[in-house]
Order: structure tokens, then sequence, then C-alpha cells
């Protein structure tokens, strides 16, 4: 069961190495100015969304695996 424990954690572990790579796309064009605004940010916003998800599912994913073993301890108990 170790065995697998530990695979799996490997699992994760490339799955969230392998997310890095998003954060090193180029944006688009800002807006081509004249306009109401004026300014040169982009459409959409310029805030980021990446770093608060991450951190929660890298949470959710370690409070999981607390769980499974609490529960897998208790079975192997009784």
């Amino acid at each position: 069961m170790k065995k697998i424990r530990n695979i799996f954690s490997l699992i994760i572990f490339v799955m969230f190495m392998s997310t890095s790579g998003v954060y090193a796309q180029a944006t688009g064009p800002g807006n081509p100015g004249g306009g109401p605004i004026g300014s040169d940010t982009p459409i959409g916003g310029g805030a980021p969304i990446g770093g608060g998800s991450l951190i929660l599912i890298g949470l959710a994913a370690v409070y999981g695996v607390k769980k499974y073993n609490f529960f897998k301890d208790k079975e192997d108990k009784e």
C-alpha cells in the first residue's frame, strides 16, 4: 500500500510541476488606443487568476490524502 501511495504522490507532483509552463505564455496585444479608455491595458483586464487556484487545488489534494490515510488506518485497526 505504501508503494501505491508513493506512486500517487509522484503523479500529483508531476502534474503540479507541468502547469508551470502556462505562466510563460505571452499576452495578446493591448488596446489600439484612441478609444475612450486610451490606456494599454489588455482587453479583459490584467488581473492574474492562476496562483490562487493552484494553491487551492494543492491544499485540497493534501486534505484528501490526509483523509484517505485516516480512514485507511481506521479500517486497518478494525
